[in-house]
This record gives C-alpha cells, structure tokens and sequence, in this order.
C-alpha cells in the first residue's frame, strides 16, 4: 500500500473484505467514525505499560495481543485515519512498521476530509467485541532509536537528526507544555516543524514537500525524526516517505527523555 490513501480510494474500497480501518481519534468525547472502523486506543493499550516517558511503544508482545483483540489478521490491509486530519495516524503507521507489518496506510486528511467529502459518519459503539485476529509482531528494531544511540550521534554524526517541534521550542524561545521540562534542542539537529508538510490539515503536494528535505535527501541517507514525546516526529517521518527513500528511524524518547538526562 502507498504511504497516504484518499478518502475517495477508501470509499470506493471500503467493502473490501481483508481492509480494516483504524480510528486512532485520542477525545473519547467525539464518537463520530467512519463506518466499520475500529477504535485503536493510542493512549491506553498501545503505549508501554509503566514507562516514565509519554508515548513510549509498546512492547511486540502487547502490541500483538490488542492488534489480535481489534480482529487484525496478519494479512490485513490496514487504513489509519484520526480526527485532526493528520495528527496521530502517522504514529499508528510507525507502530505498524516498527511491527514488521507494512501492508499500512494513512487516510489524508482523516475523519475530516472523510465528512467533508458528503461521505457516511457512525457513531462508535463501546464494548465491541471483533473476532480474534492472528496479527503477529514481527519486531523491526531499525525503526527506532534510543537516548544511547541520540548520544552517539552528538559525538559522531553519522546520520541526519529532524526536530518537529515548533522553531520558539527549537530555540528555546518557547516553553514546552510539559511543566518543569526545559526548552532547547539535541545538539547538530535540523528543525523541520510539522506543520510545515501540512496544508489544510493534509499533506502538501510532492513539489512542495520537497525543498523541505532537500538538506537530507541523497542515496543511502538515514534519518532520525524526533519531536516532544514521540508523535509529531512521525509526521514528518511519513512525509519525508512521500518524497525520498532512505533508512529512517524515531528517536522514541524524544525530547522529553532528552532534556531530562542532560544539562
């Protein structure tokens, strides 16, 4: 599957048998999905259990046993949509990847393209119980870095390191919303924010994503995004996906774990 699927594909493939369409919204208040979708609870059950960092990824075995419980087969083709037009569904796609499952796709634009397009909304129903599914977790440990791994590029470089958070947060200009948690950046780190590979709560064309990565786009490049606490970095992860190929990886901990072990 492509990296970003519209919301016309999807209307059209919506009855496809072996699709399923995941809403990773995080507001449990707004109950609107799109018809036959699936709750992925980002916050309660795809998060590691007792981590000091928010967000951090669940580990393979926890992962396995809630994709099971959602009715995820191992040969499933699996769409992502989340209420922000791209907010969260760029994590739920890395987790997928990190999983050794790539048969995975963001919907542009997500629940809001989807209404606005005059397509169908439901309203989620609790308790769903789906049909046990037989997704394994084939962990791909090259999809995410470590604090280690951060501290080794300090001294030596050897790949190209993308902050998404905002340019006052970057520079230390603006506070982080985490209370207590100092501003900055990890050293020899470029500032792409997420927002710019953003337009109208989709994805920018090819032609405009592409000056943006033009200092890290070349043959064999490998790239490290990271961001506040692990989401916004993999928007710009998926983005840079539309326009380069290269081996590319989460800094999980972010900024957050970051900033709390140095000075």
């Amino acid at each position: 599957m492509t990296p970003i699927t519209s919301v016309n594909w999807l209307k059209q493939n919506i009855h496809d048998p072996a699709l399923v369409i995941l809403d990773a919204g995080t507001d449990p208040s707004d109950t609107k999905i799109i018809p036959g979708a699936r709750v992925f609870d980002l916050k309660h059950n795809f998060q590691r259990k007792n981590s000091p960092y928010p967000n951090t990824y669940p580990l393979p075995e926890q992962f396995e046993l809630e994709c099971q419980k959602l009715g995820i087969q191992s040969s499933s083709k699996i769409i992502i949509y989340d209420h922000k037009g791209v907010y969260t569904s760029p994590r739920v796609w890395w987790l997928f990847q990190l999983m050794g499952h790539t048969n995975v796709s963001v919907l542009d634009g997500g629940l809001p393209a989807w209404e606005e397009a005059g397509f169908k909304i439901s309203i989620a129903k609790k308790e769903i119980t789906w049909k046990t599914g037989d997704f394994k977790a084939h962990f791909q440990p090259n999809w995410v870095k470590h604090f280690e791994d951060i501290q080794q590029h300090v001294d030596q470089q050897k790949f190209k390191l993308i902050d998404a958070r905002s340019s006052g947060r970057f520079m230390g200009t603006a506070p982080e919303p985490r209370e207590g948690l100092r501003s900055g950046a990890i050293p020899h780190t470029i500032n792409i924010p997420y927002t710019t590979v953003l337009e109208n709560g989709k994805f920018k064309s090819i032609d405009k994503l592409t000056p943006l990565f033009k200092e890290i786009m070349h043959e064999g490049s490998k790239t490290v995004f990271t961001c506040g606490s692990g989401i916004t970095a993999c928007i710009i992860l998926l983005a840079s996906e539309l326009v380069y190929q290269g081996e590319k990886a989460v800094y999980d901990g972010s900024w957050t774990e970051w900033a709390l072990h140095t000075k």
